[in-house]
């Protein structure tokens, strides 16, 4: 890599950086204000944002699998609520793929310190060296990632950990993501 490249890649890991932790204040003080303890508050906080409620709603679900201080389908909830099925579905969809793929290589940038920091957990090179000597894992992410209920969160931080090359991660979350997100949506736009 010549030192332009790795220039623009510092640049841009800084960038990323920076946004990370301004998007993180800005849901750390939502949860502060209360604005998250309830579908009715989140609903009327994402609506103070009018035209672009849609786009907070997409930084917002990034967020919350970044920094894991919100369940996930509390944002289904509420882009059900507001935006119906299809355009739940697509917000939470982008929203929720991006910040897993954050999660995976803020793990594989910054490694087992970072994740420990965020998620407490022991033994985390018996599991890493578990999951680099087995095929299977793949799958089970797979599995993991599309059935509702599972730690996806702790799953995207700790594949970032081992040896999954960043494609295979992001198309793992694109396949597996969207259909338990869809049910979601779905179930709750009916509900709603």
């Amino acid at each position: 890599m010549d030192h332009r490249a790795a220039k623009l890649k510092n640049i841009l890991t800084f960038a990323l950086i920076f946004l990370l932790l301004l998007s993180g204040i800005f849901i750390v003080r939502g949860h502060l204000a209360g604005h998250f303890n309830s579908v009715e508050s989140f609903q009327r906080y994402i609506g103070t944002f009018g035209i672009f409620a849609p786009v907070i709603l997409v930084l917002i679900q990034a967020m919350q699998v970044i920094l894991p201080v919100l369940p996930g389908f509390l944002g289904c909830i509420v882009g059900a609520g507001m935006f119906g099925a299809a355009g739940s579905f697509w917000c939470n969809y982008i929203g929720i793929s991006a910040g897993s793929i954050i999660a995976f290589l803020l793990a594989r940038r910054f490694g087992v310190g970072l994740v420990k920091a965020l998620i407490p957990m022991e033994k985390y090179q018996s599991w890493v060296e578990w999951v680099d000597t087995k095929k299977s894992y793949t799958v089970v992410l797979f599995l993991a990632i599309l059935l509702p209920l599972a730690p996806d969160d702790f799953l995207c931080y700790f594949s970032g950990l081992t040896g999954m090359s960043t494609r295979r991660f992001t198309w793992i979350i694109v396949l597996g993501k969207p259909w338990c997100i869809l049910a979601y949506c779905v179930f709750f736009a009916y509900l709603i």
